[in-house]
């Protein structure tokens, strides 16, 4: 089974009362094709999700040439070890853990200062937080197409720290559970909804007010 031989709805989460069955089922057949390195499997995948991934290393980075070369070897990785991938996870998550990790591996080559910060996540910001945040409702990415000025809204996220921007990015733009987040970042729950509590507190005083929708959305 290949992603072309899949019903359309399935990459459309939420359209049927059988969505999450057929996610199920979109990342059991792309882990399979992965172990049997189906030709033309990476092509697709790379189409689907070539410009998620290049939006996260962006953000995450900081650095349009260090994404760019992280991204080909990101999918470099993909196919060399593609046989890991076991479908239980969505697709998108594991993917997004290996251009984390890279990113990692590529800041402790070049022994940047934010380093520890990025792997560690063992500030003062990270302490329990007692409050919850709500996964129903509409979709964040709905609340953040209602927005203008987007550039505004990039230029705001890079003025964070690596740590409460990715948390951002990844909920509002990638549209990943709280749950997925705390895979991707290897971090616990409280500590996700920590950082995304205080990285949407430091970036609406950036907008003058205009992100209330999407913290409402939070």
């Amino acid at each position: 089974m290949t992603l072309a031989s899949l019903p359309a709805a399935i990459f459309l989460p939420g359209t049927t009362a059988g969505a999450d069955e057929q996610v199920r089922r979109e990342n059991l057949a792309i882990a399979h094709g992965l172990k049997r390195r189906e030709a033309g499997l990476l092509e697709e995948l790379i189409v689907r999700y070539q410009h998620r991934l290049m939006r996260y290393l962006l953000y995450l980075t900081g650095c349009r040439e260090m994404a760019e070369d992280l991204f080909q070897e990101v999918w470099m990785r993909v196919l060399v070890r593609g046989e890991q991938y076991n479908g239980n996870a969505r697709f998108e998550t594991w993917l997004f853990a290996i251009a984390r990790n890279m990113v990692i591996d590529q800041r402790r080559k070049r022994t940047m200062s934010s380093l520890d910060e990025l792997v560690e996540g063992a500030t003062e910001d990270d302490r329990a937080m007692t409050f919850e945040v709500a996964c129903d409702g509409p979709s964040p990415l709905e609340h953040f197409s209602r927005l203008e000025n987007r550039e505004r809204i990039a230029a705001a996220l890079l003025e964070l720290d690596t740590l409460h921007r990715e948390v951002l990015v990844l909920r509002f733009h990638e549209e990943l559970s709280l749950e997925e987040i705390a895979k991707v970042t290897q971090a616990h729950l409280s500590t996700v909804k920590s950082r995304l509590y205080r990285g949407l507190a430091m970036i609406k005083p950036r907008l003058d007010g205009c992100l209330n929708p999407v913290a409402e959305a939070v």
